[in-house]
């Protein structure tokens, strides 16, 4: 734990969570209280820009009012059922959600791993019931350095030792093949055994790994040739992060199942959901899948005004535009520590070059000191991706403090 360069205010905070909770996250010593758009304050009252987005949860922006209404109107009438019984939101939003992405269903879950869970079983399902696998030879492939989360089955598709060391035995049924590589996808989906390939149009955790353009429509064009689903995990990269509602849009491809998740609620509450047409989803009966909390009225009623709120202010447009102004700020910079500058709409990374190997942490403690909130993710990268409502002003002022920070960096 870092106090060192903290206030006793801020120390006590940080010495409640060493001392009673568990120590599966090394976050930047800063303690927030309050977030409004794309600003966050700490129990000192100093104010950030955040340049997370509670990895791409607030697209929308913190606290947004539209959603927050939503939240607290329906709090105050019903906010779980179960699924025992129905209750009056879950298929007006099931209709609202399969309406906008163009899907004949979709399945209702709470958190971005659980939608994972949920394509996967679908496509075992499918696999068995209509494509003809043997029972239990059904394949996933997914591509390396993926991350859709901490479950045993998440952590059996991970190439990342501090995901799954120490944590087997694994599913089994999993391969990888290397990520933005069709010919190594291809030998691997002549296995007739295999169901399903899911992947990330963009790697995010692994630190915004963008695959060549056309990567998509070639795996579209190989799944669909060998009788494939085509999973889009597009929890980190779906609505409106990259620009485009879906990053899938950018080459104009259709998943078989498509997997939503974080900015779903607008980062109010977790709210997942897995789209997919009748052939896959049917293929389920009551009682062999779901959740407590799946759709739940609280969950309804937050989704559907979060995504009004994407298409009411033209997220998508602005982090494109967004995007492209804040990538083009920062190599102006022309810093030497900037190794590569990537990303799509506001989904962005800078890896470090800088003989000190904890460089990326230490810029960010440097970027926290002068009001600027990122993370590093494996070692040299950090991800820049404010909420999509941010403004030419602000990312201007964004760019001067990273500048700055930049400038300090020993």
């Amino acid at each position: 734990m870092e106090t060192a360069n903290v206030s006793p205010v801020t120390a006590a905070y940080l010495e409640l969570e060493e001392k009673f909770g568990a120590h599966n996250y090394h976050p930047l010593p800063v303690v927030l209280e309050k977030g409004e758009g794309i600003y966050l304050w700490d129990v000192e009252g100093k104010q950030y820009v955040d340049f997370l987005s509670g990895y791409s949860a607030v697209n929308q922006g913190h606290c947004h009012p539209k959603i927050i209404q939503a939240l607290t109107q329906q709090a105050q009438k019903l906010t779980l059922t179960s699924r025992a019984f129905h209750n009056n939101l879950l298929g007006q939003y099931e209709q609202y959600i399969t309406q906008y992405f163009h899907y004949d269903k979709v399945l209702p879950m709470n958190t971005g791993v659980e939608g994972g869970e949920t394509a996967i079983k679908l496509a075992r399902r499918w696999a068995y019931a209509k494509k003809g696998v043997p029972e239990n030879k059904a394949k996933i492939i997914f591509a390396e350095g993926n991350f859709w989360g901490r479950t045993l089955a998440a952590i059996s598709s991970s190439t990342d030792p501090s995901s799954y060391h120490q944590f087997g035995p694994f599913m089994p049924g999993f391969e990888l093949v290397p990520y933005n590589n069709t010919e190594a996808l291809e030998k691997a989906l002549q296995d007739p055994n295999v169901a399903a390939f899911m992947v990330e149009p963009i790697q995010g955790e692994a630190g915004v790994v963008i695959p060549d353009e056309g990567y998509l429509t070639k795996v579209r064009a190989l799944c669909t040739k060998y009788n494939v689903l085509f999973i889009a995990d597009e929890i980190q990269t779906g609505l409106a992060r990259t620009g485009k509602m879906l990053a899938c849009d950018h080459e104009n491809v259709r998943p078989d199942i498509l997997i939503l998740g974080k900015a779903l609620s607008g980062g109010v509450l977790p709210v997942s959901a897995v789209l997919a047409d009748d052939f896959i989803m049917m293929n389920i009966k009551p009682g062999e899948h779901g959740s407590t909390y799946g759709g739940n009225p609280l969950a309804c009623a937050v989704a559907m005004a979060a995504l009004d709120v994407l298409r009411e202010e033209n997220l998508a447009e602005n982090a494109e535009k967004m995007g492209t102004l804040l990538r083009n700020k920062l190599a102006e910079l022309k810093s030497p520590y900037i190794k590569t500058l990537r990303g799509k709409g506001l989904l962005n990374a800078i890896v470090i070059n800088h003989p000190n190997p904890d460089a990326a942490w230490e810029l960010c403690l440097l970027l926290k000191e002068r009001g600027l909130l990122a993370k590093p993710t494996h070692g040299d990268k950090i991800r820049f991706a404010p909420p999509l409502i941010i403004n030419e002003a602000q990312i201007t002022e964004s760019v001067s403090i990273i500048a700055s920070a930049l400038a300090a960096l020993s």
